[in-house]
């Protein structure tokens, strides 16, 4: 399970939210911890860079947030990001620099690291989403089983026991998911993974892959 550590994920200088994941070794270990984390480092914010609106919801001042996207705290929406028309933040959320969420898109208990793109019809939810990672148009992270049991990470026979009922998808940097896709609870994707359109995805695939379907993964032809 090495590549499932944060380390082998996350360049943790692309995220404001490094000192939470620095406590860590497996991403899906701090996503219990999101929201104390954003009430405590929003507090600490710098004021000439930083708004504070409403209860505990900062906003970086070159930041763009829609009159009609619903803004709920805990939130940190950094520098640079775009909150678009009618995005649903239901809290416990941190948008990075540079990235942007598109109209219809809703989030909850996440972090977005820095210049990600969640820009159309995405739900996003107890998840974490690397560097420069994309979720294509109707894409989504889906956070609980049907069977309501608590979600457990598999990479072929190997097992890890999350103790968590909800648990989306941990996305590597640089990853890009297709249109109308589906990451089922407990999904690992490796930096730099391509995952086609209409894939449904579980468990840890590879960094450096194509994701086809669970029976067709190709090694990408790094230059």
């Amino acid at each position: 399970m090495e590549q499932c550590k944060i380390q082998n994920l996350y360049d943790l200088g692309e995220t404001i939210a490094a000192q939470l994941l620095e406590s860590a070794v497996y991403p899906w270990e701090v996503l219990p911890k999101i929201g104390d984390f954003i009430v405590a480092l929003g507090n600490t914010l710098d004021s000439d860079r930083y708004e504070k609106r409403g209860e505990n919801i900062w906003i970086a001042k070159t930041a763009k947030a829609a009159p009609s996207a619903y803004l709920n705290g805990p939130l940190i929406i950094d520098e640079e990001a775009e909150i678009r028309h009618c995005a649903f933040v239901r809290g416990n959320a941190i948008v990075g620099k540079g990235s942007v969420v598109g109209n219809s898109t809703e989030l909850k208990n996440v972090i977005i690291f820095n210049s990600v793109q969640v820009p159309h019809y995405n739900y996003v939810g107890d998840s974490i989403l690397g560097f420069k990672s994309h979720m294509g148009a109707g894409s989504i992270t889906s956070n609980v089983k049907s069977d309501k049991t608590l979600v457990v990470v598999k990479n072929g026979e190997q097992k890890i026991q999350t103790g968590l009922k909800k648990f989306g998808a941990m996305l590597g940097d640089g990853v890009e998911v297709g249109c109308n896709s589906v990451l089922n609870p407990g999904t690992v994707v490796g930096r730099n993974t391509n995952i086609y359109p209409l894939s449904m995805v579980r468990g840890v695939i590879p960094a450096n892959s194509i994701y086809k379907n669970k029976n067709e993964i190709a090694s990408k032809e790094i230059d």
